[in-house]
């Protein structure tokens, strides 16, 4: 959880240069608290591409061991 979403994303996605616009900062324990607490997602990953937001939650899902629609479901509460 305490990987770093943009060094995930430019290993993974290397030839999408709008990875290079992600928040340096944000972690997927950050991406799973904005969720957690219904905030604008794309606050945390410092662009607002939904390719970028599906492979993000695809990766999230991943990590805390859920499908994708659960991530994306609580998603959707927020907005």
């Amino acid at each position: 959880m305490k990987d770093n979403i943009k060094n995930w994303y430019m290993r993974e996605y290397a030839s999408d240069e709008i990875g290079q616009e992600l928040n340096s900062l944000a972690t997927f324990q950050d991406l799973f608290e904005a969720l957690d607490n219904y905030k604008d997602v794309y606050d945390v990953l410092g662009v607002c591409d939904s390719i970028v937001r599906e492979r993000v939650f695809k990766r999230l899902a991943d990590i805390i061991g859920c499908d994708y629609s659960y991530v994306y479901e609580q998603w959707l509460k927020a907005i």
